[in-house]
């Protein structure tokens, strides 16, 4: 059998790709790092992402896949051992769900609510930002993971959480 080929473009200060790296380990795939520098983005990410011109970018055996929850998926359905996501197709869904919830809402509260401000404009977003944290609190309460006791999509995709809250106090 070929020896596949798989990188996965980064930034050292994106949490995203951390998800597709995360993944990747949990299934025992090898793979090299490639670092972006995003103020001067290099040609082969922009040939392997040309619409959003962004990281991270998996490559597969010569095969670009863009976006961090799409690839999650792709890494999930092209590498069996260690299922990501559940095989109920209801709580494939709400797994889907949750993961794009991270993104439009906790992502955006966390980020442009309150790290991007200063102030009485940080102040003010803090509690719509907790009322949103709340809700995933809700659906992790009683269990290990999101998915339950193993470790699987939705704890990928909001793995940035730790990462970002545990940067802002490690300063």
């Amino acid at each position: 059998m070929a020896e596949e080929e798989v990188k996965v473009f980064r930034t050292w200060s994106s949490p995203f790709p951390l998800r597709v790296i995360w993944a990747l380990k949990l299934k025992g795939v090898e793979f090299d790092t490639v670092y972006e520098d995003l103020s001067n983005k290099s040609p082969l990410l922009l040939q392997y992402n040309p619409v959003h011109k962004k990281v991270p970018v998996l490559l597969h055996n010569g095969k670009p896949i863009c976006e961090s929850l799409v690839i999650l998926e792709y890494v999930d359905e092209t590498w069996k051992q260690f299922p990501l996501l559940p095989q109920d197709p209801h709580e494939r869904a709400k797994a889907r769900f949750w993961a794009k919830f991270g993104d439009d809402k906790v992502s955006q509260s966390i980020a442009y609510g309150i790290l991007f401000k200063q102030g009485k404009e940080q102040e003010e977003e803090i509690p719509r930002a907790m009322e949103i944290l709340q809700h995933l609190e809700e659906e992790l309460k009683g269990k290990k993971f999101f998915g339950g006791e193993k470790i699987g999509f939705v704890d990928l995709a909001l793995g940035w959480l730790a990462y970002v809250i545990n940067s802002l106090y490690v300063r």
